[in-house]
């Protein structure tokens, strides 16, 4: 069964739903043994990086999560949630995040090039494209996805990004390591390649 992380700043209604859409067996929690003990992950994220690491913190759960990726267990972020998984951020000054990917999280320029005004939060549809083969891509096509964010991630490691989009700049909108996946947009809003995109997830966490 699929554990949401509930450290108070995530969308859990959303992505609920969308499990249930899916007809994927989940609970949401905050208890940490109960976390541990799920087939799978999804830490979820609406709002700032260094509020959400100081519930983590204070809250015992990111050392939970950090304890969790070294079991091989699956474990996706979305949205905020897939920033905390870096190394930093520098919104509302440099905080440190969970460090189970390499890179670090920088606010969009809101610059405007060749006549294009590249707006801060980048709000709407974008189009990804696939850089990499990897299981949560499993006979998808590339497509548009929802995005709602200020800041992106500057990854250390090319290896990591599995799909991007330009705004601006190349930012990466599927990270992976190994069982760690993130996606920086709302694939529960995303249309058919969002809710596909889940299910390649839960098929991982299924066949273990």
């Amino acid at each position: 069964m699929i554990g949401i992380i509930d450290y108070g700043m995530g969308n859990l209604f959303s992505v609920s739903k969308a499990l249930e859409r899916l007809n994927v067996p989940y609970f949401i929690s905050d208890e940490k043994e109960r976390l541990m003990n799920a087939s799978g992950l999804i830490l979820p994220g609406v709002g700032s990086f260094k509020d959400a690491m100081v519930q983590l913190n204070e809250s015992g759960l990111a050392e939970m999560i950090k304890q969790y990726a070294k079991t091989g267990k699956p474990l996706l972020g979305i949205c905020l949630g897939m920033q905390l998984l870096f190394e930093d951020s520098e919104e509302n000054g440099r905080s440190k995040g969970l460090c189970l990917l390499p890179g670090h999280v920088n606010r969009f320029s809101g610059q405007t090039k060749d006549g294009v005004a590249y707006k801060v939060p980048h709000m709407g549809w974008n189009k990804l494209h696939f850089t990499r083969s990897s299981s949560i891509l499993n006979l998808l096509v590339e497509d548009y996805v929802y995005f709602v964010h200020s800041y992106y991630v500057n990854v250390s490691d090319a290896e990591v990004i599995i799909a991007n989009c330009y705004y601006d700049v190349e930012v990466p909108a599927v990270v992976g390591k190994r069982n760690i996946f993130g996606m920086q947009f709302h694939p529960e809003k995303s249309g058919q390649l969002g809710m596909e995109l889940l299910r390649n997830f839960t098929e991982m966490i299924r066949k273990g």
